[in-house]
């Protein structure tokens, strides 16, 4: 059906052309309509469909002491609102984000696609790395991540960021891959090694969300801008946190049971297999019958591309439980089950039990960095962090303060502070000197490493 036509006139009063309104109605107007949308839902847009409901915007409020340097006090302590991004990489609610997005936040609140909003706990952390596992309660299974590789990234390929950006809950940004293998160092605390390097725009609140590639693949964790600058952003190689995330989450650490085998992912750019790289003397793999160079097919059924899957299918477990391994042998299929045993228990490495024991986080200080102390003391390490409600909060400790000694001994290295922990002697002599430097000055205080009085 056509209406009359319109005069279009300009403000000049010149007659520029005439108007023919149309009824959209018809079937041709459906067919043009249809076919921009499928010329609109591009690539990029496939991608960001598919990974989007597997990434979860963080947020929390978590306190930020005060920080010292050689000069005295740079920061005043203070409460700051915190936010970030994860992605689900287990149905179970295991989500993957950088360890500075939940470091020190009482109440981690992760919020889904959907809107769900749910209280995660802090399941492990790696602040080498900066990566960390957090878990939302199970109702239902959860979409995960499409996890790709970054054996096969390219410079110049286009690339996609989603996050929390800011706080605006999944944000989308397109750029390419501007270089790789970078090194970056964020702070005194934090140096990242091997990072890829983006100009998609990735801002506060994008730490621990994906990089996306044009299938929508995740390829990195995306971590750090640098300040000052315009496209230039950096995300972890997703073959990386991958192999971090199967520490964080092994049965081992999380289920406490074990089976006896030490596994290594070999990468290529044809994609990746698990193999097995050691059995341990009388442990279930070796007495299932698995051996060194075998490639772990699957799992209780599940498919293996990667240490990660390996764990995934083995939590929840119980020691006693028998499970079926399918591995290639020469290019022959064998199945072997294998019996889960329980667990060791670990030994807590020195920047563990500096956490649990003293609650700081100790960083190494390069020698010539050190000098410029003027102290008599050797060496030092500093703390990054303290622990809220912990002895070394209670006792006065700072983030910035330099731990210099402790009791008899000097903790000039991580290797040092875990000797004095472990000693019997330090164990016995409670409460304990401790001595720091701050603001040029060296100071010392008495220490428990518990609540007692």
């Amino acid at each position: 059906m056509l209406y009359p036509p319109l005069l279009v006139r300009n403000r000049s009063g010149i007659l520029i052309g005439c108007l023919f309104v149309a009824c959209a109605c018809g079937a041709s107007g459906f067919a043009r309509a249809s076919e921009a949308a499928s010329h609109r839902r591009s690539a990029i847009v496939e991608a960001v469909s598919a990974a989007r409901p597997a990434v979860v915007n963080i947020h929390g409020r978590k306190t930020v002491p005060a920080e010292y340097d050689t000069q005295g006090a740079v920061d005043a302590g203070h409460q700051v609102n915190g936010m970030g991004t994860g992605i689900l990489i287990d149905p179970r609610g295991y989500i993957l984000t950088n360890y500075h997005v939940v470091e020190g936040v009482k109440r981690i609140r992760a919020t889904l696609a959907d809107g769900t909003t749910a209280v995660a706990d802090l399941v492990a952390n790696d602040p080498t790395t900066d990566l960390a596992i957090i878990k939302i309660p199970e109702d239902k299974p959860f979409p995960v991540i499409r996890v790709g590789t970054s054996s096969d990234v390219m410079p110049g390929e286009t690339v996609v960021a989603v996050g929390n950006a800011y706080g605006y809950e999944h944000t989308v940004t397109q750029g390419i891959i501007s270089a790789l293998h970078r090194s970056v160092q964020v702070s005194d605390y934090q140096k990242y090694n091997d990072l890829i390097q983006t100009d998609a725009s990735i801002n506060p609140g994008n730490s621990g969300g994906p990089l996306l590639n044009i299938d929508g693949d995740m390829i990195g964790i995306n971590v750090a801008v640098r300040v000052g600058a315009q496209g230039i952003g950096f995300a972890i190689p997703v073959n990386e946190a991958m192999e971090v995330a199967a520490d964080l989450m092994s049965c081992e650490r999380i289920s406490r049971v074990s089976y006896g085998a030490e596994l290594e992912t070999d990468y290529s750019d044809q994609g990746s297999v698990v193999l097995v790289k050691v059995t341990a003397d009388g442990g279930p793999a070796r007495q299932a019958g698995l051996q060194t160079g075998d490639i772990i097919r699957t799992v209780a059924g599940a498919e293996v591309t990667r240490r990660l899957d390996v764990e995934c299918a083995l939590l929840d477990r119980e020691a006693g439980d028998e499970v079926a391994f399918a591995i290639d042998r020469n290019g022959k299929e064998v199945t072997c089950q294998v019996v889960l045993a329980q667990a060791e228990t670990a030994e807590e490495s020195a920047t563990d039990l500096a956490w649990s024991q003293l609650g700081v986080r100790l960083v190494p200080i390069p020698a010539a960095t050190f000098r410029k102390y003027n102290s008599r003391y050797r060496g030092g390490l500093k703390i990054a962090a303290v622990r809220e409600e912990s002895p070394a909060e209670k006792h006065g400790l700072r983030r910035g303060d330099v731990l210099v000694g402790m009791h008899k001994w000097e903790t000039i290295s991580e290797d040092n502070v875990a000797y004095i922990l472990n000693s019997a002697e330090f164990k016995a002599t409670q409460p304990f000197r401790f001595y720091i430097l701050r603001s040029g000055e060296t100071l010392f205080g008495n220490m428990r490493l518990s609540d007692e009085k």
